[in-house]
């Protein structure tokens, strides 16, 4: 470190990650009881502070692995967030990222260890400091997106049916997509491809399932559900 800008009041620099999934129909949030003052066991967002040796982005990835143990998470900047008086403790600004995963993909064990668990949205508490307000700003940044980029497909497995893609557009959303309007559309995207497999969990009948071709989607720079 240098003497520089020693005259000058100094800052914490933190992430907050706002992690979500996608169970039993649900857009769900992935929180945790917090570990620490000030608010030690209210509901929060997890995160942590930017090291010296950090990007932003570097510090959001470290702090996703740590909890979930995936790599290659869809994440994005929400926005900074710096009242004064946000934190008690100290002045901290924190930068907020928005990641998508798999639920299935997230190992229970992890879960357990660091004591987070999945929350529908419409049963939010309220959460630490403004961390509330992170997540309403997620959400808007999701379904601004949702229909010039694929991001329901970080949500769903590998194989996934029209109406589980349905519903992740419907939870992302919040309301109702007409079925028949939503089918016509997605039958008309080349990255999303039929196969010859079939789910037959809910009904005997059973239905297709679908998958997200990446190599077709990086040749399509047209796409607009």
């Amino acid at each position: 470190m240098t003497g520089f800008y020693g005259e000058h009041s100094k800052v914490w620099v933190s992430v907050d990650c706002i992690i979500f999934g996608f169970d039993h129909d649900k857009l769900k949030l992935l929180i945790g009881k917090r570990q620490m003052d000030p608010g030690r066991g209210e509901w929060s967002l997890y995160g942590g502070f930017v090291a010296p040796d950090e990007s932003l982005e570097d510090a959001a990835y470290r702090v996703l692995l740590n909890l979930t143990g995936l790599k290659k998470i869809y994440m994005k900047q929400v926005g900074a967030f710096g009242a004064i008086d946000r934190d008690p403790g100290e002045r901290v600004i924190s930068v907020a990222y928005c990641a998508l995963i798999n639920v299935n993909d997230y190992d229970a064990h992890l879960q357990e260890e660091h004591g987070v668990q999945w929350v529908s949205l419409d049963e939010l508490p309220r959460l630490y400091s403004d961390h509330n307000e992170m997540v309403r700003k997620a959400i808007t940044l999701l379904r601004r997106r949702i229909n010039t980029e694929p991001l329901s497909f970080n949500l769903l497995p590998s194989l996934f049916t029209l109406t589980q893609l349905q519903h992740v557009y419907e939870a992302i959303l919040g309301e109702e997509i007409d079925k028949r309007n939503f089918r016509k559309r997605i039958k008309q995207i080349d990255f999303i491809e039929k196969t010859e497999l079939i789910d037959k969990t809910t009904s005997k009948r059973g239905a297709a399932l679908y998958r997200f071709n990446k190599r077709a989607y990086s040749e399509d720079s047209t796409f607009k559900l």
